[in-house]
């Protein structure tokens, strides 16, 4: 029998709706139903892609003795923390507070008022590792409630009141400067591993941010230390199993082994993190022309747009870790992705085979589970042909996709495929791939016509064309307004400019705080214990930061003081963290970088049809000055929406050619024909 999940949208919760368990949903419901019955709040958080999730759930929830217990004494509630990241940033905060670690799944204990007491991730069905059972902590929990309320009631009211008082203030915060990042990179120097050039640490998340802060740094202070850093990452990345060798796209993170040798990912595949990757790869190579950039961030794009792009013409949020062992029939991690010498023989013959495991580093041992290996670069592997090479792995590539596939969920989620708009349209510029700006054009229609039809607001998420019932939060804003911002620059068309003006108008209007610092949640959202406000990245961009830089943009295009002055508020929490703890705030060091460069502003005119504009255009796009903004096309026209660029207006060709304009600040240096002179005038700030 299904319970109240059955009507979510969720693809997380839908996973739960036939447990024995009776969840509900996050409502008022959940909590007036605790008050009556007098009984704790049990709050599991998760999302689709989550192993452990998986594991807890099979182990726990799908148990009709445990699920049992959990009704009569809880109520329990299920939440998609890509759904409600206001919900999920609340209370991980409290967890990580008591706890000094968090992930998922989490595990809250709460009063009816939603206050939590007791706090963890991931317990097992039975005592392990020195962690107490999952049933052993529900007894626990409620022995307590029944035999020492006053004492819960109390540990509840301290946590909340605590948590309250961690709002954030940058009254007194200056302006990022000069120092504030040259501090930044001496502290990233200290926690880089130059042998293996990785951070240091045994679990290895990409640090796409970071890497967009050093290309930027790069290109603004010349600082040849952060580009080495940068490629030195992105290598890494790169030539490991984090990669997928043969589908492109990148798995959430690895794991140092205990036992030493290659790094073991944790084989989920989240939109955000590849939407990163492929832009920071692209800028990479941009910055460089490396070929590991181009095919890299190329390959990624073409993952997304194969493998996670719907029929509405949006992102989904993510694959799965786990798919069906074909020999087992169980849903195992890494599954579709690992490989024996034996199979890779099957596919591609003796000689081929033989090679490919050399390639790859595939050994009889394995390198992974099960005497399997995840495929990756090894420094020491055989130098293959490029057609040879091509031709392996477009066998290997066939034959996984004759294996079960992981699962996908399609949720459509705003800030996500905001930033997926920015890789697509920005390679498919680079690159001269118009089917990659298409698909971008697509996703940012999608946006627009579901998530911002007939609303004063930004909806969070979507699902086979029907709008979520949960509205945006800050990132959401921010990230969709960037991804907009990239598309007017990369297509000339102003629409996308107008769009993202209405939505960093809401950013000033309903999440920004009379100092200048901004909330995750709008002022009229729901009120939990805390009204979540984090500057720090997570996996991607914090809302703050990201919204930093989409009002930072759109002031250079307009002119907008009002805009511009909003950011440099914002972004005073750069210069308070920034040289403390960069990599938990790259995004903010790179927003940071445009508006220590201007950022410089960029009006391209002349004949839509001249290809002369193409070719300056296109220079325009590749210059690597940090944070410019792009406005190609007519003087003073109008696209066919009727949106202007003001950036254009009275803008007038020399010698009737199209013609360039590079100012900052709206001061202009001297217009030029000549994309090679453009180029110049888009170098370093030394140069």
């Amino acid at each position: 029998m299904s319970n109240r999940l059955a009507q979510a949208t969720s693809p997380y919760l839908l996973q739960h709706a036939e447990n024995p368990v009776d969840w509900w949903p996050w409502e008022t419901g959940a909590f007036e139903e605790a008050r009556r019955r007098n009984v704790p709040v049990f709050l599991s958080v998760g999302y689709s892609a989550c192993h452990w999730c998986h594991v807890m759930a099979h182990e726990s929830f799908e148990d009709n003795f445990t699920a049992a217990y959990m009704n009569e004494h809880f109520v329990n509630v299920k939440v998609d923390r890509e759904e409600r990241p206001d919900v999920d940033a609340v209370y991980m905060e409290a967890v990580q507070a008591a706890t000094g670690q968090g992930g998922w799944p989490m595990s809250v204990f709460m009063t009816p008022d939603g206050q939590p007491f007791y706090f963890g991730t991931y317990f097992p069905p039975g005592p392990r590792h020195g962690m107490p059972s999952f049933r052993q902590v529900l007894e626990g929990v409620h022995s307590a409630w029944t035999s020492r309320r006053d004492e819960v009631g109390e540990v509840a009211a301290k946590i909340t009141r605590d948590l309250a008082g961690r709002e954030l203030s940058i009254e007194s915060a200056g302006l990022p400067t000069e120092e504030t990042q040259a501090l930044a990179l001496l502290e990233l120097t200290r926690d880089i591993d130059p042998a293996s050039g990785w951070f240091r640490g045994d679990t290895k998340f990409p640090p796409s941010m970071v890497i967009e802060f050093l290309l930027r740094h790069h290109a603004r202070a010349g600082s040849v230390a952060a580009l080495e850093m940068a490629e030195g990452l992105c290598g890494a990345m790169a030539r490991s199993s984090l990669y997928d060798q043969l589908g492109g796209g990148f798995h959430r993170y690895v794991l140092t082994p205990r036992t030493g040798g290659p790094l073991v990912p944790h084989f989920e595949k989240m939109l955000y993190d590849n939407a990163l990757l492929c832009r920071v790869y692209a800028h990479l190579w941009r910055a460089t022309g490396s070929d590991l950039a181009r095919r890299v961030a190329l390959e990624t794009a073409d993952f997304m747009v194969r493998e996670l792009r719907t029929d509405q013409g949006g992102f989904a949020s993510a694959l799965d870790a786990d798919s069906e062992d074909p020999l087992t029939g169980e849903h195992v991690e890494g599954a579709y992705y690992a490989w024996t010498p034996a199979q890779l023989r099957e596919v591609l013959g003796e000689a081929d085979g033989d090679l490919a495991a050399g390639y790859f580093g595939v050994t009889e041992e394995g390198t992974f589970e099960h005497g399997t290996s995840v495929l990756q670069l090894p420094q020491d592997g055989p130098a293959v042909e490029a057609g040879r090479l091509a031709g392996i792995k477009e066998r290997l590539l066939a034959a996984r996709g004759r294996r079960p596939a992981p699962g996908r969920d399609d949720k459509i989620v705003a800030a996500w495929n905001g930033l997926a708009i920015a890789a697509l349209a920005e390679c498919g510029a680079y690159f001269e791939r118009p089917d990659l700006v298409e698909r971008a054009t697509e996703a940012a229609d999608l946006l627009v016509r579901v998530h911002m039809d007939g609303r004063a607001r930004l909806s969070r998420t979507s699902k086979d064309g029907q709008v979520g019932t949960n509205d945006g939060v800050l990132e959401d804003y921010g990230d969709v307004a960037e991804g907009f911002l990239a598309l007017a620059s990369v297509t000339g068309e102003g629409v996308w400019l107008e769009f993202a003006g209405f939505l960093v108008d809401l950013v000033l209007d309903r999440f920004t705080a009379e100092d200048g610092s901004l909330y995750d949640t709008a002022h009229d959202a729901e009120k939990l214990i805390r009204r979540p406000q984090d500057p720090t990245d997570t996996a991607a961009p914090s809302g703050w930061t990201a919204a930093a830089g989409a009002l930072l943009s759109y002031a250079a295009h307009t002119g907008s003081q009002a805009h511009r002055t909003a950011a440099e508020r914002a972004l005073g929490v750069v210069h308070a963290l920034g040289p403390r703890v960069p990599r938990y705030i790259g995004h903010g060091l790179s927003v940071a970088e445009a508006l220590l460069d201007g950022p410089r502003e960029v009006a391209v005119v002349g004949h839509p049809e001249d290809p002369a504009l193409a070719l300056l255009h296109r220079t325009a796009l590749l210059g690597t000055a940090p944070g410019a903004v792009v406005a190609a096309g007519l003087a003073g026209a109008t696209d066919g929406g009727g949106a202007e660029f003001p950036l254009l207006a009275e803008r007038t060709l020399v010698d009737d050619l199209p013609t360039a304009y590079v100012c900052r600040h709206f001061v202009c240096a001297r217009p030029t024909t000549d994309p090679a002179e453009l180029a110049e005038q888009l170098g370093t700030v030394g140069s």
